[in-house]
């Protein structure tokens, strides 16, 4: 690299997040991590003194606009700006629609949608000064295609899409790009809550459910490495993906291909 680069993922203290957080360290770049669990500062200081780099940790809500704004303003001082802006934090819940909880969508769209718009608009004065930023936008497959039961999601997950497209025709001129990925399932604990939902929904053990429901629509009938998404992420915010913006990429096992 020839700069050190600051990058803040948003729930990064485990599975997916943590990671792409693992990956950036391991190249250098200074690190904000993000997220509700009690090791945050804990892991912030390992990850430091594993990689000699500098590393920070921000429990900020991704449902509090003014604690997303004061984490980009904390960065920026202490880290100078962030050049790449991973928006990964994310919730799920299975219902049918017409026993769909009205919290639960509002805080599904909140987390996976709003959470996004809030911290590209904090970190985008920084980015647009320096002629340099990467948005990189952890969406699914189902941003891409609908499943039953995930109204919110899939909703959250195609708005974040559409997101993407539009900050990457803002962007162009300022030497920022803004990318999606949309991996299909990957085994966290998110998906292991999903597989618990999904067996209480269709009244079926948790082993029918991964491969009867979740990997019955992936050609490769296997989950999708965290490690992976990471690389990519890594791609992304590299020089060599300075001309690939506006994209939804998947890395879904072949799902989105049917």
């Amino acid at each position: 690299m020839m700069q050190k680069r600051t990058v803040l993922i948003t729930g990064s203290t485990s599975g997916i997040g943590l990671s792409i957080a693992t990956a950036f360290a391991q190249q250098g770049y200074n690190l904000i991590l993000n997220g509700l669990e009690a090791n945050g500062p804990q892991l912030a200081e390992t990850m430091a003194a594993e990689f000699s780099i500098n590393a920070d940790f921000d429990p900020a809500n991704m449902l509090d606009p003014a604690a997303l704004r004061a984490m980009v303003s904390r960065a920026g001082e202490k880290f100078g700006g962030i050049d790449v802006l991973v928006n990964n934090a994310g919730i799920q819940y299975v219902s049918p629609i017409e026993e769909f909880p009205e919290d639960r969508w509002d805080a599904i769209l909140g987390v996976n949608l709003t959470s996004a718009f809030h911290l590209t608009k904090a970190v985008w004065p920084f980015m647009k000064k320096q002629q340099f930023g990467r948005i990189i936008n952890i969406a699914s497959a189902h941003g891409l295609v609908a499943s039953e039961y995930k109204s919110a999601y899939v909703a959250a997950k195609h708005g974040l899409i559409g997101f993407t497209k539009t900050i990457a025709l803002e962007g162009a001129p300022c030497g920022i790009t803004a990318n999606a990925i949309c991996p299909g399932y990957v085994k966290t604990a998110l998906v292991d809550k999903q597989i618990a939902d999904q067996a209480r929904t269709h009244q079926l053990s948790e082993q029918d459910v991964v491969e009867k429901i979740l990997l019955a629509k992936q050609a490769l009938k296997q989950f999708i490495p965290a490690e992976s998404i990471a690389a990519l992420c890594l791609f992304l915010a590299s020089e060599s993906a300075a001309t690939l913006t506006g994209a939804a990429l998947p890395i879904d096992g072949g799902w989105t291909a049917q």
